[in-house]
């Protein structure tokens, strides 16, 4: 789906996009984002958030998240350097500022996996470079078994996950794009799908401009 390298395509200049996937917790954002980050034909940058929460046993720390306590968490906002941040589940999660500017400015493209409170900070202050999709389970009955299959939370936390995720579902209608992930390869080509068709939307390409310019002053 991706252009051949080397395309004239690919020599316009243009910004990064922000791609942001939400879903209540085991609908598949998680998944799917490493997948997209981890494929080499979409050079996307993965947005690497701060969290207060306790590593889970197959979690690294500067790969999955940030791993930070309550106090250091505090002095990034108090500092504003969080283009976004909120609080999930009793812990505290953000993006750093810095990071995420520089990247677009050099015309990549990064990917968040982030919640819908953190999904409507970020479109607040960056609207124009942001692209929403919202994941949704097919059934809770099967959002349940994935909770299950994980084998990462207490009976107590799953069953806390499950009464949040009514809530978060409702917030499907705030995104551009609404993925149902019954099978993950085709959730995955979806997503594809969507980040091809933002990459080029006119107004992302700031060099296109001058490119239609140079092309009606070229002699046939």
């Amino acid at each position: 789906m991706t252009e051949p390298a080397g395309n004239v395509s690919d020599t316009i200049a243009r910004r990064g996009l922000i791609l942001i996937l939400s879903s209540p917790s085991g609908a598949g954002k998680t998944t799917l984002t490493r997948a997209v980050a981890q494929d080499p034909a979409w050079a996307l940058d993965l947005s690497i958030s701060v969290t207060t929460r306790a590593r889970r046993p197959s979690e690294i720390d500067g790969r999955h998240y940030h791993f930070i306590d309550r106090e250091a968490f505090e002095d990034l906002r108090a500092r504003d350097d969080l283009l976004e941040w909120a609080e999930v589940h009793g812990n505290f999660y953000g993006t750093p500022r810095r990071p995420v500017e520089k990247v677009l400015g050099a015309g990549r493209d990064m990917i968040f996996d982030i919640d819908y409170q953190g999904t409507r900070q970020v479109r607040s202050k960056l609207a124009q470079d942001v692209v929403t999709v919202f994941i949704l389970p097919p059934s809770m009955a099967e959002l349940r078994q994935r909770l299950e299959r994980r084998a990462e939370d207490s009976a107590e936390t799953i069953e806390k996950r499950l009464a949040n995720a009514r809530t978060e579902i409702q917030r499907w209608v705030e995104y551009d794009y609404v993925i149902v992930n019954e099978d993950l390869q085709n959730a995955f080509q979806a997503l594809q799908g969507i980040l091809a068709a933002e990459r080029l939307k006119r107004a992302r390409r700031t060099g296109l401009a001058a490119f239609v310019d140079g092309l009606l002053a070229e002699t046939p």
